[in-house]
């Protein structure tokens, strides 16, 4: 690129080679968000949120807002145990019939005013009030739940789908069968998309339902995770073991291109196998986060510790963050204000709210970089005296430069040349 013009900071891009990259691509871009178009910011940080009852892994994080507009609880499953929240903000509090299995993920859906909850080993429940659970007669084990076409559907521990009785969630004795899925595998996921019915194995094998007819989508890019699945203006993102895909109800569309390196490479310390069938993600205020535990990409060999990718579906790019806890189950809920909050469970039974004025990770700072590549062809001598360049106004990021004939991981000689806080800066 040319040694001067105005460079647009993009996103993190470690599917081209540096030495190609256009202007403003990113080789690391770590704990950073857009803000206005050609700027990006220092991501929110998070403090704790309500207490910690049992401090044990929280699996599985969900809400519940009533038909009435107003009455909500959210709910959080740690060491096999369901709590309840109050309006978001009352302190935990155990569920009535709220023992489930320890470490197990716990689906659930609404239909008619009834949840249904489950984890794919105990009974299934529902709950009229929000704070008591009962069994619910003759309901199969499962743990993937949807509501479609008047029916509570169930994804079982096998291979089949089942299906309440129409117009209710607790009749699974009256007009209530299951439907067979083919292909190698057992149920992974069941959601909708596009006003059908979605199935996925374990295999990657997925179908669509239209109530009538199964229809085999003749892939093998279905979700390694249930928990990873989240909706974006009725576009489905979840991570597959090939990187993660956008799903509108007819094919999967791989979106994860530029980070591709950092979900699997030649040198295997990418995500981690065991990591894809339980990784968490959700979706907020147009963002997809998944967290992916610790991962080295192979061309810049840094390693980002319990990282999360995150995806801007505004702007279709992506940016790495890292928490100071690592997240195990997400949840972007609707609070009494109306305002749209994020908060996830760590591994010691807290949880934490995401953004407001946080400025850190309850306390830890939060560690920013951006590190893009200037090609200087137009200048034929390396010796340069000066640096001269502007930034929006108020940026506090630190300058750095390093200096090389091609790019040579690890061996960056870094020069620490000032700050950029006045927009306008020259240093020599």
């Amino acid at each position: 690129m040319p040694s001067s013009g105005i460079i647009t900071p993009g996103a993190l891009n470690l599917a081209v080679s540096p030495l190609a990259h256009k202007p403003g691509d990113m080789i690391r871009c770590l704990n950073v968000t857009n803000d206005q178009f050609g700027a990006k910011k220092k991501r929110h940080g998070y403090t704790t949120y309500l207490g910690t009852p049992n401090n044990l892994q929280v699996t599985s994080l969900f809400t519940w807002q009533r038909n009435n507009g107003t009455q909500f609880w959210n709910y959080m499953v740690s060491g096999g145990t369901l709590w309840y929240s109050t309006q978001g903000t009352g302190a935990f509090t155990v569920c009535g019939n709220g023992t489930l299995t320890a470490g197990a993920y716990v689906g659930n859906a609404v239909l008619e005013d009834i949840m249904v909850i489950g984890d794919g080993t105990a009974a299934t429940r529902h709950s009229t009030d929000g704070t008591s659970f009962t069994n619910t007669t003759a309901a199969p084990i499962a743990n993937y739940f949807t509501d479609y076409q008047g029916r509570i559907w169930a994804g079982g521990t096998a291979s089949s789908m089942f299906y309440s009785n129409v117009g209710t969630a607790t009749d699974w004795t009256n007009d209530s069968t299951s439907i067979a899925i083919p292909g190698p595998g057992r149920m992974q996921a069941l959601f909708k998309a596009t006003d059908r019915l979605v199935t996925s194995k374990n295999s990657g094998v997925m179908h669509r339902y239209n109530g009538y007819s199964l229809y085999d989508l003749a892939t093998r890019l279905g979700p390694s995770s249930a928990q990873s699945i989240a909706e974006v203006e009725d576009f489905r993102f979840y991570l597959n073991r090939t990187g993660v895909y956008a799903f509108s109800g007819e094919k999967p569309e791989l979106i994860s291109n530029a980070v591709e390196k950092q979900i699997y490479n030649d040198l295997g310390s990418a995500v981690v196998g065991t990591v894809f069938n339980n990784a968490p993600g959700v979706a907020h205020k147009y963002q997809y986060m998944v967290g992916v535990g610790t991962v080295t990409d192979d061309l810049t060999n840094e390693t980002i510790n319990d990282c999360i990718l995150v995806y801007d579906y505004q702007s279709n790019d992506w940016v790495n963050w890292q928490f100071a806890n690592r997240p195990y189950s997400w949840l972007s809920y609707r609070d009494a204000s109306g305002d749209q909050q994020l908060i996830f469970g760590d591994n010691g039974g807290q949880c934490y709210t995401v953004g407001g004025t946080q400025t850190s990770d309850n306390g830890a700072p939060i560690v920013v970089v951006m590190e893009g590549i200037l090609h200087m062809q137009t200048l034929l001598d390396k010796k340069w005296n000066w640096f001269r360049a502007s930034f929006n106004p108020g940026c506090e990021a630190q300058i750095q430069v390093a200096i090389a004939n091609t790019f040579t991981r690890g061996k960056k000689n870094w020069v620490n040349l000032g700050d950029a806080l006045d927009g306008v800066v020259e240093y020599r």
